[in-house]
C-alpha cells in the first residue's frame, strides 16, 4: 500500500490535520453485488464486483464503503425516455434491445442497474463536498436515452450529470459544466449521443479504433488508438487530449471512467498497456483535475481480464491513486479553513 510521509516537526495545526486524516475516510459507494445473477457460462464477469469489494474492504482501511440507494424513476427520466424506463422495469423490452444489452431480463437486472446508477449519483454528490469519490462499478456508457447496449442498461454518468446540473440550478443561474473523461477501451457511444448538442457537457473518449462499438458516435473529442497501443503512445495521447479539452471547455466537475480494459491482458481490449501505464494514466487524470481545482467522481467501467485478479489489481491501483489525491484535497481544504 502507498506510504505517505509524516512531517518531521509538525505544528499544532499539522497534528490536528493529521489526526483528522487518520480518523476520516474516503466515502465510496457500491451496488449490492448479489443483486443480479447470470446464467452459468455467461461471458460477462459479474464476479469482478464482489472481488473488488472484498479486496477494498480488506486492504484499504481508509475507505468507507457505503451501499447505494437505487436511482428513482424521476432521476432516470432526466436522461432516459419514460417508455424505455417502463419497458426495463416491466420486462417488456423488444427482443432486439434486450439482446443488445447482453443480459437476460430479470428483476435483479433492473435492481442492479438502478442501484449502480444510484451509486454514481451519490459519489458525485460526495465529490462535490470532499473533492473525490467513486462508484465501485458504473460507467455504463453504451446506454442511449431510449435503449441499452453492451452490458449497459441505464447510463449512470449521464443521469448523475443531469442531476448535478438540476441541483445546481436550484440555487444558481450560472452554468454547471461537466467534463466526462472516458478512458474505457470502448467508445462511450451512448454518452456521446446523449450530450452531442449540449454545450454544458464535454465528452472526451480515448478508445480502440477497431473495437466495439463498430458504429461510433461523435464525442466532443475522440482519440482513436490503433490495436497494440502501448504505454508511451497512450499517455502522450491522453496528455494532448487533456490539454485540448482544457483549451476548449471550462468544467465545474469531472466524471472519470477508469476502465481497466486497455490492459494488455484484457480479453476484449486490443490495446497493450501495462499495469504501470494504467497507474500513470490514473495519476495523470487525478493530477489534471486537482490542478484545475475540479471535484471528480470516478467509476470503474470495463475490465474483462483473462485473469480477473489482474483486473482487480488495476482497479485497486486506481483507488490508491485516488486516495493520494483525496489527501491533497483535504490538506488544501484545511489550509483554506485555517486562513
Amino acid at each position: 500500500m502507498t506510504q505517505y510521509p509524516v512531517p518531521s516537526s509538525p505544528s499544532w495545526s499539522t497534528l490536528v490535520k493529521s489526526l483528522f486524516l487518520l480518523v476520516y475516510f474516503v466515502k465510496i459507494f457500491f451496488a449490492g453485488t448479489q443483486l443480479q445473477t447470470l446464467p452459468l457460462g455467461h461471458r460477462f464477469p459479474m464476479s469482478k464486483y464482489e472481488l473488488l469489494k472484498t479486496r477494498v474492504s480488506q486492504e484499504m482501511a481508509f475507505i468507507d464503503l457505503i451501499e447505494s440507494k437505487p436511482a428513482t424513476e424521476g432521476e432516470l427520466a432526466l436522461v432516459h425516455s419514460p417508455s424505455y424506463i417502463d419497458q426495463v422495469f416491466s420486462g417488456t423490452l423488444p427482443s432486439t434491445v434486450q439482446k443488445a444489452i447482453g443480459f437476460p431480463w430479470s428483476l435483479g437486472m433492473v435492481d442492479r442497474a438502478r442501484c449502480s446508477t444510484g451509486a454514481t449519483i451519490q459519489a458525485a454528490r460526495q465529490a462535490l463536498k470532499e473533492g473525490i469519490s467513486a462508484n465501485l462499478a458504473g460507467g455504463t456508457h453504451h446506454a442511449y436515452a431510449d435503449q441499452g447496449g453492451g452490458f449497459c442498461v441505464f447510463n449512470d454518468v449521464a443521469v448523475a450529470t443531469r442531476l448535478l446540473q438540476v441541483e445546481h440550478h436550484r440555487t444558481s443561474a450560472e452554468p454547471f459544466n461537466v467534463a466526462i473523461v472516458d478512458l474505457d477501451v470502448h467508445q462511450g457511444n451512448g454518452s456521446a449521443r446523449i450530450f452531442r448538442e449540449d454545450q454544458t457537457v464535454f465528452t472526451l473518449s480515448l478508445h480502440g479504433a477497431k473495437n466495439f462499438p463498430f458504429e461510433k458516435e461523435c464525442s466532443d473529442l475522440d482519440v482513436e488508438l490503433p490495436d497494440g497501443t502501448q504505454d508511451a503512445a497512450y499517455l502522450s495521447a491522453l496528455a494532448q487530449a487533456l490539454r485540448t479539452m482544457t483549451s476548449r471547455f471550462k468544467p465545474n466537475f469531472v466524471f472519470y471512467l477508469a476502465g481497466a480494459d486497455p490492459y494488455k491482458g484484457d480479453r476484449l481490449g486490443r490495446l497493450s498497456l501495462s499495469m504501470d501505464g494504467l497507474r500513470s494514466r490514473d495519476e495523470a487524470v487525478f493530477l489534471w483535475a486537482r490542478e484545475q481545482g475540479l471535484p471528480l467522481a470516478f467509476v470503474m467501467a470495463g475490465g474483462y481480464g483473462h485473469d480477473m485478479q489482474e483486473t482487480a489489481q488495476i482497479q485497486m491501483n486506481t483507488f490508491a491513486s485516488a486516495y493520494a489525491t483525496w489527501l491533497l484535497w483535504q490538506s488544501q481544504r484545511f489550509s483554506l479553513e485555517a486562513n
